[in-house]
């Protein structure tokens, strides 16, 4: 969780604890009158409604108790299909999901790297690219997300294809 006092994560996490939801991640972008305080919350059935409600009780919270200086925008939302990963959880949660990785330096010859997420340690991760395992530490990722892929729906009177 980045830019943000742990003291906000703590209060965060422990008022969506109680609602036995996670707090999937917490982040400060932007600057000056356009900070944005992005708060991810992971769960079983968050819908909209649902959404809006966490965010007027964490608006009614931050307002009493926050950290924060200046002016933000609060944004409260779910990690969604294609969702970052920024902390082994996020990569533990993962594991069996196709995801695509960009890295630092060159890993096996390349930079970008799709396919399943098979472990998940502290350290960093195994994915199995075209068959071939490809070990890639944590210190080495730029950036990574799962992919979601459209299934097509077969047109109808056509049996869907099988593999």
């Amino acid at each position: 969780m980045s830019d943000v006092p742990s003291s906000l994560e703590e209060l965060i996490g422990d008022y969506l604890g109680a609602e036995r939801l996670e707090l999937d991640d917490l982040e400060m972008l932007g600057q000056g009158k356009g900070r944005v305080l992005r708060v991810v919350i992971d769960g079983p059935e968050i819908g909209v409604d649902h959404l809006a409600e966490l965010s007027r009780g964490i608006s009614r919270l931050l307002d009493h108790e926050s950290d924060l200086d200046g002016s933000y925008t609060l944004e409260v939302t779910s990690p969604g299909l294609e969702r970052k990963l920024r902390r082994p959880a996020h990569y533990r949660k993962s594991v069996g999901k196709e995801i695509t990785v960009k890295t630092r330096t060159e890993v096996e010859g390349l930079r970008r790297h799709e396919g399943i997420l098979v472990v998940s340690d502290d350290d960093g991760m195994v994915l199995d690219v075209d068959g071939e395992s490809r070990r890639i530490e944590f210190d080495q990722v730029r950036s990574a997300r799962t992919v979601f892929r459209w299934e097509r729906a077969p047109k109808p009177g056509k049996k869907a294809a099988r593999s």
